[in-house]
This record gives structure tokens, C-alpha cells and sequence, in this order.
């Protein structure tokens, strides 16, 4: 797919879904001996979720497995479209598509292993961390250069960002400077 064509898809998308472990996370649970486990997330993944949500993109999560620290994160990045314990993703994106009253043309989906593609294949734009697996890797629009759990949201979200011409707005919700453009 060349640039502009992603460029394309990528300026009508109005809602970003996530998988969580290998998109969100590096993959890896640590099992604790009392049966809680502990995930680890970006931070840089976290503000680009938080920078996508103020510009009016929406964020929702689909996860195979449900966590009590994934609920947490939801809840600290105020993500409400939260799905846990659900392999089969497809339902998700058609209820949101109904809630939202939004096009499949309207979704972006970053996803990493073979649950994923019903969903990767019928989205806007589909999209891969530099981790995932290769079936996912050779049916996406796009492959990240970054890794799940290692600032891949993030390097998607900038991108989308810039697609769409928002960054600006962001910019200007933190600095007192206005961006430079060459």
C-alpha cells in the first residue's frame, strides 16, 4: 500500500481500537505466587491514547483476556468502550459501529495474532506492531516500526495525527509556542 493510499484511509478513521497483550503490552504476564498477575504498559502508549482522545478520535478495547490492571489503565486513560474476555472480536466492532453510528471505514484496529484478523480484515485501516505475528503482519495496511508495549500505540497514534492534521491541536494544549511547520 503506498503513502498516500494509508494517507487516505487514515484521515477517515474516527475511532482507534486496541488489542492489549502485544499491542498494548509487550506480550509477557507476570503470575504472581497469590494468582495476580501484573502487566506492564507504556506510558508513551498512554499519552498518545490520551492525545487521540482529545481530538475528538475515540479509543476502544478489545482484549482475549480479562485483567484486573487492564481495567485500571482503562479507567486511569478513560477509555468507556472496554471489552474483556473476548476472542470473538468481530461482535465488538459491529456494536460499536452501531453505537457510533460509524462506517468499518471509520476504525482503525492495531492487532498482533491470528484472533485479530476478522476484525483487521473488514476495519478502515489495520494495523500491526513490529512484534506480531507473521500472518497478521503480511494482511495489514500497515506495520509499525515499534514493537507492542514499546510506544507502537503511540507511533500509530502520531501518525493518525498528522493524517489527519490535528497535531496542532494537541501542541496547543500543552505548549505556549506554536508549532513550526516546514
Amino acid at each position: 500500500m503506498t503513502s498516500d493510499q494509508l494517507l487516505t484511509k487514515a484521515r477517515k478513521i474516527k475511532m482507534l481500537l486496541l488489542d492489549v497483550d502485544g499491542v498494548m503490552t509487550n506480550g509477557q504476564v507476570f503470575l504472581l505466587p497469590n494468582g495476580d498477575e501484573v502487566k506492564m504498559f507504556s506510558i508513551l502508549d498512554g499519552f498518545g491514547i490520551v492525545c487521540a482522545m482529545k481530538v475528538g478520535i475515540k479509543v476502544g478495547i478489545i482484549s482475549g483476556r480479562a485483567s484486573p490492571s487492564l481495567k485500571q489503565r482503562c479507567e486511569e486513560l478513560q477509555i468507556e468502550d472496554l471489552f474483556m474476555d473476548t476472542m470473538d472480536k468481530l461482535p465488538v466492532l459491529e456494536k460499536l459501529s452501531k453505537k457510533y453510528n460509524f462506517p468499518y471505514e471509520a476504525f482503525a484496529f492495531i492487532g498482533d495474532d491470528v484472533p485479530d484478523l476478522p476484525v483487521l480484515e473488514r476495519v478502515g485501516l489495520s494495523v500491526a506492531p513490529q512484534n506480531a505475528h507473521d500472518q497478521v503482519k503480511t494482511r495489514v495496511d500497515m506495520v509499525l516500526n515499534k514493537r507492542g508495549g514499546e510506544g507502537a500505540v503511540r507511533e500509530f497514534v502520531d501518525f493518525l495525527l498528522a493524517a489527519q492534521e490535528k497535531e496542532d491541536l494537541v501542541l496547543r494544549q500543552f505548549s505556549s509556542k506554536p508549532s513550526i511547520r516546514n
